[in-house]
């Protein structure tokens, strides 16, 4: 059995507590085909997970999250081996893919179990939409629930709690009345052909272009857990500029356990500094804005979830996405669909962030001020992150 440990020093700078904190390790630095991992802080074991980010059967990342006090600095030992398997820790995180059980025509629609990891369809395709259960890939942590339309619009649609767990595998987006009366929550936002959350769409040169025509889409899951789960959507062939050639476009979504935002990777398979995209927000029915000027953009509003007006109650939710300003054109000015912003990616890839909340949270934020207060806390965290070190023992 060959072994290699590794002694990771993780500060944090800031004056703030911080908690769940994502600790990358990149073991292709390391030169060895791993198989099982144990983390430990001052003897005690950490729970950490191993992801294979490429689907080549050899895990290319470990994963631990830290919990540091003000100006803490706190050491670990990453002791890798190439026998075993990836222990088991408690599940907090969840993701789910699947297609209705169509046979069975008295199931109740939170209970179906045709469990995908992926799912390709051709860009003429007729309804993709109604292909997924739940119409996309869903995940979530234990303060939030997401799921993305499989589907041109690509747009993110979200779940709001009033406890602080996990619920999409019991309700899969569509709560009974049983469950809601057992404190369960539901769909709160209606988003149409909005940005919903921070949805990553063309530009072209006035408003928002959906992600089409397109050669092919995909949805796949990529990691369950238990510390963090990796969704990616496929764009191939992707005509997001008339005149410019097509394009392979990767979004991928990263959601950590403690963790109310998500984060989000855009990858091209080649440079596009040429074309223009965007992302924003929906603008809630008569929601109040908050914008730095500066990347972080966000809402706070109250609207009906459905056109169903009967059967669901107006939800009031906090919206917010921060870009960093090296990709930001332009902020634009909010029309009667979004708040939103052009992009410009100097390269084949960029990073940003989308967060939310709902106020029926006995947990989270319940006016428009609370929630701008937490999200200019929120960024000061963003661009102080923790500071990681890695030095190998042997």
């Amino acid at each position: 059995m060959a072994q290699k440990t590794i002694e990771v020093s993780v500060s944090n700078p800031s004056s703030q507590e911080r908690s769940d904190q994502p600790v990358i390790i990149q073991l292709s630095r390391y030169g060895h085909d791993f198989r099982s991992a144990l983390v430990t802080c001052e003897g005690q074991e950490i729970p950490c997970q191993l992801d294979d980010l490429d689907q080549d059967e050899v895990f290319d990342e470990l994963c631990f999250l830290a919990d540091l006090g003000k100006k803490e600095q706190k050491r670990y030992l990453v002791t890798l081996s190439n026998e075993g398997t990836p222990r088991s820790y408690p599940t907090r995180v969840y993701a789910e893919l699947l297609v209705r059980n169509t046979q069975d025509k008295k199931l109740q629609k939170n209970q179906h179990n045709n469990f995908l990891e992926s799912i390709t369809a051709r860009g003429d395709a007729a309804d993709t939409y109604h292909i997924l259960h739940h119409h996309g890939v869903a995940f979530e942590s234990e303060l939030n629930g997401i799921r993305i339309y499989f589907d041109a619009r690509q747009t993110l649609d979200l779940y709001g709690k009033y406890q602080q767990r996990l619920e999409l595998k019991d309700t899969q987006f569509y709560t009974s009345d049983t469950q809601k009366q057992q404190g369960y929550g539901d769909d709160v936002l209606w988003v149409g052909q909005t940005f919903g959350l921070g949805a990553f769409r063309g530009w072209d040169g006035q408003q928002p272009t959906l992600v089409e025509p397109v050669r092919s889409r995909t949805q796949r899951i990529v990691s369950y857990g238990p510390l963090r789960t990796i969704v990616e959507l496929v764009d191939r062939g992707w005509k997001a500029d008339a005149n410019q050639a097509a394009v392979n476009m990767t979004l991928r979504y990263t959601q950590y356990a403690g963790h109310r935002d998500t984060d989000v990777d855009v990858l091209f398979n080649k440079e596009v500094s040429d074309y223009r995209f965007s992302t924003g927000l929906i603008n809630v029915k008569g929601s109040e804005e908050f914008s730095d000027k500066k990347g972080l953009r966000a809402c706070w509003g109250t609207d009906y979830p459905s056109t169903d007006t009967l059967k669901w109650k107006r939800e009031t939710v906090g919206l917010a996405v921060y870009v960093p300003q090296k990709y930001i054109v332009s902020e634009e000015p909010a029309n009667k669909d979004n708040y939103a912003y052009v992009l410009q990616i100097p390269g084949k890839s960029m990073h940003y962030k989308v967060n939310y909340t709902s106020a029926n949270e006995t947990f989270g934020y319940h006016a428009a001020n609370e929630w701008f207060r937490y999200l200019k806390a929120w960024k000061r965290e963003i661009e102080q992150p923790i500071i990681i070190r890695e030095h190998i023992n042997n």
